[in-house]
């Protein structure tokens, strides 16, 4: 409750000069945003009244100041889904529920099923409109507020330890506009193999899934094709409220004892340490699974990797062949070369001995004439 009155003290604002204003009487070089004190520091300073908002009290923060560096902007995950809407709401009405929290890209309203979809410009507002929201009353009726499910993310797995966020959005935006790609880490920003991808529309998530099933998409040197399939969707945010749960026959059966731990010698404890065990059954067979699967990928890599060195030696082979192909052919050449230089030699050498027995017997004519 503490956060929602101190989120209803925020008012959105565009305007540059209104902003510089505030920003004057909230201190020389204090930024508006800082202005919004948080429990138990200080309160901010005072906004002369003439530059106070007339219809609602607070302070007014710039709405770039709710965007990271480099976050885009009207995402998937900026995508509110908004339920228990009276039936006889206007889109004007729907609109004008989130007017402080930024213009909205997408308005939809289904008034028969009572519910809508709205996209707002930043995660961080669509969060503040979602905490403030939650749970208001609008025609007698509680609206029910939480982010809606992303279509259009995919989870890949079987990544290289070398792949990047940057190169994962790069290669996955050949298919198309990529929103968000992220390779999951451990607790120590070491790679898991794992990450997932957001499209901006449904359409390229889908032909990504499709050309990565059919084909094999691969993301560094190393043939190791990515496994690309559909993102599974939780909530683990607002998880299941006691609000929202059906009060069905088997919910008040299950809720007559209290929460507690079985008593030894009882039935209680008899069957709970059979599930205890079939736990504990699953739990090992899992991690007998995991070890055939790493020690089918660690030989999976060492088969590769002689494979690879045998590929590269069979390389160098078909390039000295061809090298050693390439030298007899030019040695063919010379050799032919050489044959035809010894030819027009003997061919010269033959024409001299011709013109050189003309002129003797020429001389010889002529002395017989004498």
């Amino acid at each position: 409750m503490m956060l929602r009155g101190n989120l209803k003290q925020v008012r959105i604002e565009k305007n540059p000069a209104r902003l510089r204003a505030l920003e004057s009487a909230a201190g020389e070089g204090e930024p508006a945003a800082m202005a919004l004190a948080l429990p138990g520091e200080p309160p901010a300073p005072a906004v002369p009244a003439e530059d106070r908002p007339a219809e609602e009290g607070g302070f007014t923060i710039d709405i770039k100041s709710f965007l990271k560096p480099g976050e885009k902007t009207y995402t998937q995950r900026c995508r509110l889904f908004v339920g228990n809407l009276p039936t006889d709401i206007t889109e004007d009405d729907f609109k004008r529920l989130f007017e402080r929290y930024g213009e909205p890209s997408e308005v939809f309203i289904n008034r028969d099923r009572g519910f809508g979809f709205i996209r707002l410009e930043s995660r961080t507002l669509a969060e503040i409109a979602k905490a403030e929201l939650d749970g208001t009353i609008l025609k007698s009726r509680p609206l029910r507020i939480r982010f809606a499910t992303h279509g259009a993310a995919l989870t890949v797995k079987n990544l290289s330890p070398v792949v990047s966020n940057e190169l994962l959005e790069q290669a996955f935006s050949q298919f198309g506009p990529v929103e968000k790609a992220v390779v999951v880490v451990d607790d120590r920003g070491r790679a898991t193999g794992k990450g997932f991808v957001e499209f901006a529309a449904k359409p390229p998530a889908r032909k990504a899934l499709e050309r990565c099933g059919d084909g094999a998409f691969l993301l560094t040197t190393t043939p190791r094709p990515v496994i690309v399939e559909p993102m599974e969707q939780f909530d683990d945010e607002d998880g299941l409220p006691e609000k929202l749960m059906q009060k069905t026959q088997q919910y008040h059966k299950e809720r007559e004892q209290p929460p507690r731990f079985a008593q030894p010698g009882t039935f209680e404890f008899e069957y709970a340490s059979r599930w205890k065990a079939l736990d504990e059954m699953e739990k090992q067979q899992r991690e007998q699974v995991d070890r055939n699967i790493r020690e089918a990928k660690e030989k999976l890599e060492a088969e590769m990797e002689a494979a690879r060195h045998e590929h590269q030696l069979m390389l160098m082979r078909q390039d000295l062949m061809r090298r050693q192909e390439e030298l007899r052919r030019l040695e063919e050449l010379r050799n032919q070369e050489l044959q035809k230089r010894k030819q027009i030699q003997l061919s010269c050498c033959s024409m001299l001995d011709i013109s050189g027995a003309e002129v003797g017997i020429l001389f010889l004519g002529k002395g017989y004439m004498a």
